[in-house]
């Protein structure tokens, strides 16, 4: 419960920060005529919406399994971890689309409330990212996490404006060839920083959404754990995936057949402990048996499908 409500507080800090810079980054851009700030502002007023949908995700991610739900809702992140990814993407395209027309009209002058308003969100938003990421990573939220990387992506977008804007207030003392256009040139790099980064997040949302298979070393551990039992004669398949927060496991081990019902239901306990035991991560395992007889011998226990 404790640690929920440091997710859930973590979630919160967001949503009240995104707002704050948002009317700070939007208002300084208007009256400075900064456009890479401007941009950053309006990147973070789609953050708004993106943390407020991670704060709903992680609500609904902790319910507990159901009648509609049997496996829990913990792919409610996962999709609130996709819609943030495509808010990335859309704020990359417009960052970047009025970046590029900025470069096609006068430059304007930087000022330095502009310059100061960039620096103060850099620093707010790293400490953010390193907050959110911290408690994402310890509570395995993919909402969180994803919002974490919201924050890194401004990071990024922060520090670009810190230094175009830095660098066109440079050449109000010392000439620099083009270093009028530092703001939409830092607004462009921004825009590729950010969609590179939304990509790779919406990659790894589909895949769990697709339930994609765990990586192989992970399932070899599995793998290991399983035939460290002594009554496992062959391990048939393992399959593990990626469901949110937590991770499910089926299996299909080959025990002997004169094994009593109570038996094999030892051994499916016994298994299915040790998984546990092994990776936190997983909270169910469901362990299928099927008979093994003595002609069965030359089946290698090495035979294994990963699914």
């Amino acid at each position: 419960m404790m640690e929920n409500r440091q997710s859930l507080l973590a979630a919160w800090v967001s949503v009240i920060s995104n707002i704050f810079l948002t009317i700070i980054k939007i208002v300084s851009g208007v009256l400075f005529k900064s456009q890479v700030l401007l941009a950053d502002g309006i990147h973070n007023a789609a953050d708004v919406v993106a943390s407020a949908v991670s704060l709903g995700s992680m609500k609904i991610s902790n319910q507990p399994a159901d009648e509609d739900h049997p496996y829990g809702h913990g792919k409610a992140e996962v999709v609130s971890s996709a819609f943030v990814s495509i808010i990335l993407i859309l704020a990359a395209i417009y960052i970047g689309y009025e970046s590029i027309m900025a470069l096609f009209e006068p430059a304007s002058e930087a000022h330095w409330i502009a310059f100061i308003a960039a620096i103060i969100s850099l620093v707010w938003k790293y400490a953010l990212y390193v907050y959110t990421m911290r408690i994402g990573k310890r509570q395995r939220s993919k909402g969180l996490i994803a919002t974490a990387y919201d924050h890194l992506a401004d990071v990024y977008a922060s520090l670009a404006a810190v230094i175009g804007i830095g660098v066109s207030l440079l050449n109000q003392f010392i000439t620099i060839p083009y270093a009028q256009y530092g703001d939409p040139i830092a607004g462009i790099i921004v825009a590729i920083l950010i969609l590179n980064l939304a990509i790779h997040m919406m990659k790894d949302s589909i895949d769990i959404l697709m339930e994609a298979s765990l990586p192989v070393e992970r399932n070899h551990r599995y793998l290991e754990t399983i035939r460290s039992n002594a009554h496992v004669k062959r391990i048939d398949s393992v399959r593990a995936r990626n469901h949110g927060h937590y991770v499910l496991v089926d299996v299909r081990v080959a025990v002997s057949a004169d094994l009593s019902i109570q038996q094999g239901h030892d051994v499916c306990k016994q298994i299915k402990k040790s998984i546990i035991a092994m990776d936190d991560e997983v909270t169910e395992v469901l362990v299928h048996l099927n008979p093994w007889y003595e002609e069965d011998q030359h089946i290698s226990k090495t035979e294994i499908h990963f699914h």
